[in-house]
């Protein structure tokens, strides 16, 4: 390396990201990155008045410091943030339990930081960067000395400082304090300072320990109690002498590379400029040539403007006109006035030849004001609809109007989409779009107070991500927009989603518990089931059609519920036949088919789907099943009792492509919706008196899958 580097040239690199000052008391996070120790506690725990332990003066102690530490922008900032709530990193949260345990994004990197348990006291201090800081500071202050410590008045300028008393001595006071043939004369010294570093690194977690080993997995010394039985058993640790040697040799190699290639670096940093200023250039020309088309726009719009407005005023003139002399001409028309005034004169005339020869065309002019009168019409509309404008169409372009490297806006794929406790959100580019670098999904909770805000993720590569942390039975709207080299397209249309109205309730199919492996095939996932028509039960189909239970193949969930209020969904195929959803009682099941039963009565199979007076009706408690039907492309809703009978047309509905079912045990009640929509379309209370799992029946007579478990993360 030629000679020293002056300190003034690295002072860029002794500045912390958080509060933009030199560093005090430096911490080095997992990412190998340092902050201010002040900085983090400040932000994390700014109502605790934990304090770190050391012997080094703050910045703000030292008259001498080249930089006066206040209040930051940047962390003013930052704590306001943590204070709303409304960082953007997904990471950033603090504790529900202690504000020690803390997980935050790194300002250097941006990458997730977790503290663990213990928080800051985890963290090494940075004792060379320290060291460094505190020469720059020396350097900065040259004309203002240490003073020695243990000087009587008149105090003396130091001379030296003792690492091991963590003080500065002129030279008759380190005599003094440090006599000759003591353990103290053999105190390490060096020159005056103010940072006393410890002359041993230990060991964070087991305090009493040294640091002796360093960890290649976590980059970060360690103790041999770590190694031995704490967090870092399983990791390849390597003595501390030749981590030492290999990361002193790589820096070196490193920076003597660095150096051989100023030359270099030198012709790229000209070429950066270079670049720069074109940037600029080509930016001022690109913002002078967008003004010039937009004022082009608003001179075009004003020419238009001013055409139309003036074959407006034309049209308004000649229909006052037309209007005006129709009204002189009905005027003349009354007594004594115009024309009928006129025809009242000439009547006077006695002379035969004279009256002749003025009546004959004074009567055709009566005649036509007569006629005139029979068939009234105005001689011109009052209505200007054939000049209303409609810009809708303009606006829309205006609104989409962008530069020829904008990509398109994105579509929100709804056939795609899933929204549960957390949303999954597809969406497609169009087939001309330009490539894109990335996506922003944003969303915000309709019909509340949050309305008006819209949240965003972090940058998405693909064309779909999950959007965590939803509140539940809200309603939601998403919008996506894509970026190209740093310019966003417009946001694609938004669409809405409902929210379950509970907590989502994740199991598989049973196959252990009314499943037949005959007439039903089970997925290797366990989370959809065909059935697959047999010849007994082809020849059964009369008996399958009333609805019998023993002709009908159920399946139920691995998981029960036994309190709590819990919601899941079934995708039913359209060509299904029949299908019934909803839930079972395990001990209402062990009862019946212990007990013999009529089964051939429709009785027992309340909600078919079929219009027989019976159904529903003579519901008994006793049957285990609380079911929906759907099935040949409908949803049939249960008759509530015998006088709904006839009303069969509003129980039939389009069935949804998913059916959602929601069952609060607690209350007794279960509830089925158009998971599409969440709108519940019916509801009935239902006997927990054992524990509920969730059910499907199917009847064997298409070869077709019948129904599909959707879960939440479908």
């Amino acid at each position: 390396i030629k000679g020293d580097v002056p300190l003034k040239s690295i002072e860029r690199e002794l500045i912390c990201p958080i509060c933009a000052e030199l560093f005090t008391q430096p911490l080095i996070l997992p990412c190998q990155h340092s902050v201010c120790h002040r900085c983090v506690r400040e932000l994390l725990m700014p109502s605790r008045d934990d304090s770190f332990s050391t012997d080094a003066g703050s910045e703000s102690s030292n008259p001498g410091s080249p930089r006066a530490r206040g209040p930051s922008p940047c962390t003013e900032k930052l704590e306001r943030l943590v204070r709303s709530g409304s960082i953007s990193s997904p990471g950033w949260r603090r504790s529900s339990v202690t504000p020690r345990v803390t997980t935050f994004p790194c300002p250097g990197c941006q990458h997730d930081i977790d503290l663990g348990e213990r928080g800051i006291s985890m963290l090494f201090r940075n004792f060379t960067l320290e060291s460094i800081v505190e020469r720059y500071r020396q350097a900065a202050r040259a004309a203002v000395a240490i003073m020695c410590n243990t000087c009587k008045p008149p105090v003396q300028e130091a001379t030296k400082s003792c690492m091991d008393c963590k003080a500065s001595f002129c030279n008759e006071c380190f005599k003094m304090n440090h006599p000759w043939g003591t353990p103290r004369a053999q105190h390490e010294y060096v020159g005056p300072t103010t940072n006393f570093r410890p002359k041993v690194l230990m060991c964070p977690e087991h305090e009493m320990e040294k640091v002796n080993m360093y960890c290649e997995v976590c980059r970060r010394p360690v103790c041999h109690l770590c190694k031995l039985g704490g967090s870092h058993a399983n990791h390849r640790v390597t003595s501390m002498s030749s981590a030492y040697k290999i990361l002193k040799e790589k820096l070196s190699k490193s920076i003597h590379y660095l150096i051989s290639k100023e030359d270099q670096v030198r012709t790229q940093i000209s070429e950066l400029e270079v670049m720069m200023r074109h940037t600029e250039e080509n930016g001022q020309l690109a913002e002078r040539r967008a003004n010039e088309h937009f004022e082009h726009l608003f001179e075009t719009l004003q020419e238009r403007r001013t055409e139309m407005l003036r074959s407006i005023e034309q049209s308004r003139s000649l229909r006052v006109e037309r209007l005006r002399a129709q009204v002189e001409e009905y005027q003349g028309m009354l007594e004594n006035s115009g024309l009928v005034g006129y025809a009242q004169e000439v009547l006077k005339e006695t002379d035969q030849s004279c009256f002749v020869q003025t009546a004959k065309l004074l009567h055709v002019r009566i005649q036509k004001a007569t006629e005139s009168l029979k068939t009234f019409q105005p001689a011109a509309t009052p209505s200007f609809e054939e000049f209303v404008l409609d810009t809708s169409k303009e606006e829309l372009l205006l609104k989409e109007l962008s530069f020829s490297g904008v990509p398109a806006p994105p579509v929100i794929d709804l056939s795609r989409c899933r929204v549960y406790n957390e949303g999954l959100i597809h969406w497609r580019l169009s087939e001309d779009s330009l490539p894109t670098d990335h996506h922003i999904v944003e969303f915000r909770k309709l019909g509340a107070e949050e309305e008006s805000r819209w949240s965003a993720t972090e940058r998405v590569y693909g064309c779909s991500t999950v959007v965590s942390d939803l509140a539940g039975d809200a309603r939601y709207a998403f919008r996506v927009k894509s970026c190209r080299n740093g310019v966003f397209s417009p946001c694609s249309p938004e669409v809405s989603f409902h929210t379950p109205p509970a907590p989502v309730f994740g199991f598989l199919f049973n196959e252990k518990c009314g499943f037949s492996a005959e007439r039903l095939q089970l997925s290797k996932r366990r989370d959809s089931v065909e059935s697959v028509a047999g010849t007994s039960f082809l020849l059964a189909a009369e008996r399958v059609q009333t609805g019998s239970y023993i002709c009908l193949d159920y399946i139920i969930g691995d998981t029960g519920i036994s309190h709590g209020r819990h919601y899941w969904a079934f995708r039913v195929e359209p060509d299904s036949y029949m299908v019934k959803v909803g839930v079972a009682s395990d001990s209402k099941l062990t009862e019946w088919f212990h007990n013999p039963r009529d089964t051939s009565s429709p009785r027992y199979d309340h909600d078919s789907g079929h219009d027989s007076g019976s159904e529903d009706a003579c519901f008994e408690v006793s049957q285990p099943f609380t079911l929906l039907t759907v099935g040949m492309g409908r949803l049939f809703i249960p008759k509530a009792s015998a006088s709904a009978a006839g009303d069969h047309s509003s129980r039939v509905l389009p069935m949804p492509q998913r059916i959602g079912v929601c069952l609060d045990y607690d209350a007794a009640r279960v509830f089925f919706y158009d998971a599409d929509t969440m709108r519940c379309v019916y509801e009935r209370p239902v006997d927990c008196s054992g524990t509920m799992f969730p059910t499907n029946v199917c009847t064997p007579l298409t070869a077709q899958k019948q129904i599909q478990y959707s879960s939440n993360n479908e």
